[in-house]
């Protein structure tokens, strides 16, 4: 999808055409409902979520500022609500681990050609990585995932989760070091988390 087209899209939204913002919510979800179900591990929960985002945003229409990325501004509002409904289960003292389907494993692989023990590991693996998110904070499981899941940078998080990138740099190293506590295949002191690469969905 070009930077064009998006950029049309979202001034029409803006004007009131409801089918321009249906393209967007079409051009997006996807990236957002990954996100929420990275934050919340719950497919239900996910998909309102993913709702409630799309929701606000159109509620939010013409505070939008359109120098700033659209999927930047969603994916904010869709984390920010994410960390309020983990710091509200935390609050009530919910239980947070529903491990992920074989399904969903299946998706979050970028190669389906794997033998069955590649993918038995694959699937190992990436309950390991969902367990040792849970065990981080709110703001620091959000940081990680759109570091390491989206490719963000320190500058487009800061703006995802209304921080500075001092801030997203610090998160990310605190984050580091807690998850090396619980687990031993952590980087070293690199940028890049090795154990999560082959993982990480694909738009």
């Amino acid at each position: 999808m070009s930077d064009a087209t998006i950029t049309e899209w979202v001034h029409a939204a803006i004007d009131g055409n409801d089918d321009a913002f249906a393209e967007l919510v079409y051009a997006y979800q996807d990236a957002v409902y990954n996100l929420c179900y990275r934050m919340l591990n719950n497919s239900a929960e996910a998909e309102d979520a993913t709702q409630e985002a799309f929701l606000r945003a159109y509620n939010n229409l013409e505070r939008y500022d359109v120098a700033r990325s659209f999927k930047t501004w969603v994916m904010s509002i869709a984390s920010n609500y994410c960390i309020d409904i983990i710091r509200k289960r935390r609050l009530q003292l919910l239980s947070m681990d529903e491990p992920l389907s074989s399904e969903d494993m299946l998706n979050l692989t970028s190669r389906i050609e794997d033998s069955p023990e590649r993918l038995a590991i694959r699937a190992e693996q990436s309950e390991q990585i969902q367990a040792l998110l849970e065990t981080l904070p709110p703001d620091y499981k959000a940081a990680v995932i759109l570091k390491y899941w989206y490719d963000y940078s320190y500058l487009e998080i800061a703006d995802a989760l209304d921080t500075t990138e001092g801030a997203v740099k610090s998160r990310l190293f605190r984050a580091r070091q807690m998850l090396a506590d619980h687990a031993k295949w952590m980087a070293n002191d690199d940028d890049e988390m090795p154990s999560t690469s082959a993982l990480r969905r694909r738009e």
